[in-house]
């Protein structure tokens, strides 16, 4: 019984190096773990993906299998059908400001509803008056978004993803016209705030078949996904 009580404060003091060690690790691993928060529409969300995942989830693992130093958590706020307006309101909510403010990164992709929709949902036949009114509305929007996500989390970096020519085997030099028009803008708006960076879509597409690359009209398949996740890896480090 003796034996036992000495050996309790021996043990005891056996723990505490063991227990100092481990709180300061998972300490240090939450203070290496990086946050990324993807807005947008149904690209951003995945849709149309045989894995679910789209190409954030692809790009989340990427990043994790690249850095071995700190770990990147992501998490997918983009909506299906989403237009820039729709993102303005998804903004305001308590729940999403709160997350705004945790991130590190923020991935941005929005506006391909903007200009499909204004079109009347297809862009055959094309509707230069409605397109170029959405384009006005649109940038109005798009810097919203920028200020709202730079005021919420001044030290948080921005991606904002390019449009592309869901049409790209398509005889389409004039939606390529109104595509290009729209990225340019897009262009020149990143320019204007600080850390935003632009990250282009449109070149992975031209030319590629589209029944190995989309899996409906609009939306890529897992190969699709893929390109624009290694695309982000390309232009963004992290």
């Amino acid at each position: 019984m003796k034996k036992w009580k000495l050996m309790i404060p021996i043990m005891t003091a056996a723990l505490i190096p063991i227990i100092y060690v481990s709180f300061f690790a998972e300490e240090s691993k939450s203070e290496s773990q990086k946050r990324v928060l993807a807005l947008g529409d149904s690209l951003t969300y995945g849709y149309g993906d045989d894995k679910d995942t789209g190409y954030i989830g692809r790009l989340e693992e990427k990043v994790n299998e690249k850095n071995t130093k700190e770990s990147y958590q992501f998490q997918n706020l983009g909506i299906p059908g989403q237009k820039s307006s729709g993102l303005q309101k998804q903004l305001m909510k308590p729940s999403v400001a709160e997350d705004l403010t945790e991130a590190d990164i923020f991935i941005l992709n929005i506006g391909t509803n903007d200009l499909i929709k204004s079109n009347g949902g297809d862009l055959v036949p094309l509707q230069h008056d409605k397109i170029m009114e959405a384009k006005t509305e649109y940038v109005e929007n798009l810097n919203f978004i920028l200020d709202t996500l730079e005021k919420t989390n001044e030290d948080a970096e921005i991606l904002v993803i390019g449009l592309y020519n869901p049409y790209p085997d398509r005889d389409s030099d004039k939606i390529e016209e109104y595509v290009d028009e729209w990225n340019q803008t897009i262009m020149e708006e990143v320019k204007k705030h600080g850390k935003v960076k632009y990250v282009s879509s449109n070149p992975l597409f031209k030319g590629k078949n589209k029944e190995q690359y989309f899996h409906d009209s609009l939306h890529p398949n897992g190969k699709g996904y893929e390109m624009m996740a290694d695309q982000i890896m390309k232009k963004y480090e992290f």
